[in-house]
C-alpha cells in the first residue's frame, strides 16, 4: 500500500466491555494524514489517548492504554483490524473505559471498515522495516522478529485440552487473508478458570455470545468452533493488535511461541528503544531496493 489511509465516512457500534461489563459506544471517524489512531474519551471532555507503545498501561488478559490517568482498555481487537486492513489514521470516539467485545472476534470491526470505505491520502505511507533480529524469552515462551520485506506471522500455541492442544499458523498478513482467516477467530477461555478471573475483577461482561468457553473436555458454545484452530488464529489476532502500537505498518517476520500480551509489549518496547533495529522507508524505497536486489542477483547468475 503506497499511501496513507483513513475511513471514507464515520462508522459506529455499541456493546459491552468484556472485563468491565459496562455498556459502551464507539464512533470511528476519519482523521487527517499522520494523525495515527487516537482514542477520544467523549465522556471525559474528549480527552485523547494515542494508540502508541508509549501509553501501554496494563497487559494482563488484555492490552490497556493510559495517558494522564485516563484508561482505554481491551484495545487489541480493534487495533488489529485497523492494522491489518490498512487503516493508518482514525479517531475512535468512545464513551466509556473499554472497547466493546462484540462477538469476541475482529469480524464486526472488519465489517465496520468495509461499510465506511477507505479513503487514500496523497501522503506516502512510511513503513517500519526490521533490520536485525530481536527476541524476547521467558519461561519457555518466546517471541522473535526477523528481517523481511513483507509482514509475515508465525504463531504457535499449546493448551492441554483435547480441542486445542498444539496449533500453529504461518501466513503473510494481507487485508484479504486477515479478513478471511484471522478476523473471525473469537477470544476464548476455560470454564475452570472463570471463578478465579471474576474474583480478579475480570470478564464481568463475558457470555457465550462474546467468546468461546471450553469445559474440561468439550465446549459450551452450541455452535462449536468456527475453525479447528480458532484459538491459534485468535492469538494471532491479538498479536497483530499489540504490534499496531508500533505506530507504523511493519515489515518483518514475527514468530510467536506461546507468547501473550506481556511478551508482545516487551518486543515492541525492545524494537522502539533501539533505532538500530529498524529503518523507516516508503513503499517506493522498498520497491527500488527490491528491484536493485533482483538486478544484482541476475548479474551474479
Amino acid at each position: 500500500m503506497q499511501f496513507e489511509t483513513t475511513l471514507h465516512r464515520p462508522a459506529e457500534v455499541s456493546g459491552i466491555g468484556l472485563h468491565s461489563g459496562v455498556p459502551v459506544r464507539i464512533r470511528i471517524v476519519p482523521a487527517p494524514a499522520s494523525a495515527g489512531i487516537v482514542f477520544v474519551r467523549t465522556d471525559l471532555d474528549n480527552f485523547t489517548v494515542p494508540a502508541s507503545w508509549r501509553h501501554v498501561a496494563r497487559v494482563s488478559y488484555a492490552t490497556s492504554l493510559m495517558r494522564q490517568g485516563v484508561l482505554i482498555s481491551t484495545t487489541e481487537h480493534l487495533l488489529s483490524v485497523f492494522y491489518s486492513m490498512g487503516i493508518d489514521n482514525a479517531y475512535v470516539e468512545i464513551d466509556n473505559l473499554e472497547v466493546p467485545i462484540l462477538d469476541g472476534s475482529g469480524l464486526p470491526f472488519v465489517d465496520l471498515v468495509r461499510e465506511a470505505g477507505i479513503r487514500r491520502y496523497r501522503r506516502k505511507r512510511r513503513y517500519l522495516r526490521i533490520r536485525r533480529p530481536i527476541s524476547v524469552e521467558d519461561k519457555g515462551k518466546r517471541i522473535s522478529i526477523l528481517p523481511a520485506d513483507s509482514f509475515r506471522l508465525t504463531c504457535d500455541i499449546d493448551f492441554p485440552h483435547p480441542l486445542v492442544g498444539r496449533q500453529s499458523i504461518e501466513m503473510e498478513v494481507t487485508p484479504e487473508r486477515y479478513a478471511a482467516e484471522i478476523a473471525p477467530a473469537r477470544t476464548f477461555g476455560f470454564e475452570h478458570e472463570l471463578d478465579q478471573m471474576r474474583n480478579m475483577g475480570l470478564i464481568r461482561g463475558a457470555s457465550l455470545a462474546s467468546g468461546v468457553c471450553f469445559t474440561r473436555d468439550g465446549i459450551l458454545n452450541p455452535e462449536g468452533l468456527r475453525s479447528p484452530d480458532e484459538c491459534c488464529r485468535h492469538k494471532a489476532l491479538d498479536l497483530i493488535g499489540d504490534l499496531a502500537l508500533l505506530g507504523r505498518p511493519l515489515l518483518g517476520h514475527v514468530i510467536a511461541e506461546r507468547a501473550g500480551h506481556a511478551m508482545h509489549a516487551a518486543l515492541v518496547r525492545g524494537i522502539m528503544s533501539d533505532p538500530s533495529l529498524y529503518e523507516v522507508l516508503t513503499f517506493d524505497d522498498l520497491a527500488s531496493r527490491v528491484a536493485h536486489a533482483l538486478v544484482a542477483e541476475s548479474s551474479i547468475d
